[in-house]
């Protein structure tokens, strides 16, 4: 019985995991693309047909850089993270910052 709880208990980990880097990255990048056209206003953002367009939103288009901003950081870990495995190394974050070091 402590083999099932075992596996159970990775295969939960696993699914957060997926569901984080595998939908949730695509997720908020659809909402950085949502959020730079509510912040470009006018005929990118959806409106009601023979309303006014929208005026631009600052707010929309930081959210925007935000979310990709993001995203790009997720995926320069995720690169990171596999160049210090190809090397031998690992990936630490025992600063602010993420350094890649000699494995100990």
């Amino acid at each position: 019985m402590h083999n099932v709880s075992l596996a159970l208990e990775a295969a939960w980990k696993v699914l957060l995991i997926g569901l984080v880097l595998g939908a949730g990255l695509p997720t908020l990048f659809a909402f950085g693309i949502r959020a730079m056209a509510w912040g470009q206003g006018g005929e990118a953002e959806v409106h009601a047909a023979g309303a006014a367009a929208a005026g631009p939103h600052p707010v929309g288009r930081a959210l925007g850089i935000a979310c990709f901003a993001l995203v790009v950081a997720a995926v320069l870990l995720g690169i990171a993270y596999v160049v210090g495995f190809g090397l031998g190394k690992e990936l630490s974050f025992e600063h602010v910052y993420p350094t890649i070091r000699d494995k100990g």
